[in-house]
């Protein structure tokens, strides 16, 4: 089944207002030269640069995100940001459940299904992220851990077009170090039927599943042609405009 890819840029915590804006224009001017690019694009920076990235993104068919949401609409939670707060600001999907949010602030995968629950039920797109760390690769878990997190991370009522999956092996980002194709696909495989016993088959088969962990451009091409890799999600590699669109269209786009 055909799914347009998504290449989705994650700045995490990076970028002033200047170099935001200069990034956002950079990757904005080069999406628009596209004319009808094959893919979807989508930049999410930090929370004090979702305003100035908007505007920035204006006229270009560039999706914004944020990094993370509570999953209450308002209340006492200092230095928390709510779903409905993103929306208004214009953000059409947030990134839920990322390895560096559950390793340092210990979310957990049911925390990451309120947050995916509350940010749905307010209109946002959800990109929850799953993938194991070097200890649980060596000891041959990686589609156990996988298939935990998918089950516990995941609400019962997602759907193809309101979630995407990133499968983000924990020990390949920024390290450099990346798992074969073979290893890709066959976690990427295991994940979608994983999703159709869970969400049935019909969303499952529609549902984009992106790989992060290094993507570079000199890699896309080989990872973003797997069956069932539907994108990237890219971390350091989103902060150039060379390199996040290098991505693209060496991914087809």
């Amino acid at each position: 089944m055909a799914r347009k890819k998504l290449i989705a840029g994650n700045w995490k915590m990076n970028g002033l207002l200047a170099d935001g804006i200069d990034l956002t224009k950079g990757v904005a001017a080069e999406v628009k030269a596209m004319g009808k690019p094959e893919c979807e694009f989508l930049v999410c920076p930090p929370f004090t640069l979702l305003t100035s990235v908007k505007r920035a993104l204006r006229g270009a068919k560039v999706a914004l995100g944020a990094q993370d949401a509570h999953f209450a609409e308002k209340g006492a939670h200092t230095g928390d940001i709510s779903p409905v707060m993103l929306k208004e600001i214009g953000c059409q999907y947030v990134i839920l459940g990322h390895s560096e949010r559950r390793a340092d602030h210990g979310e957990t995968d049911e925390l990451v299904n309120k947050k995916a629950v509350a940010a749905h039920e307010c209109g946002l797109k959800t990109v929850i992220c799953i993938g194991e760390t070097l200890e649980q690769r060596d000891a041959g878990k990686t589609i156990d851990v996988c298939s935990k997190q998918i089950l516990g991370s995941v609400p019962d009522s997602a759907t193809a077009a309101d979630t995407v999956i990133a499968y983000e092996p924990v020990w390949a980002i920024g390290t450099g170090k990346t798992p074969t194709a073979a290893d890709v696909e066959e976690v990427h495989a295991a994940v979608r039927k994983v999703l159709a016993k869970k969400l049935g088959k019909g969303n499952a088969n529609k549902m984009r599943i992106l790989y992060g962990g290094s993507v570079k451009p000199g890699n896309a091409k080989e990872f973003l042609s797997l069956p069932d890799v539907d994108g990237a999600l890219i971390g350091g590699a989103s902060l150039k405009v060379a390199d996040f669109i290098g991505i693209a269209k060496n991914a087809g786009c």
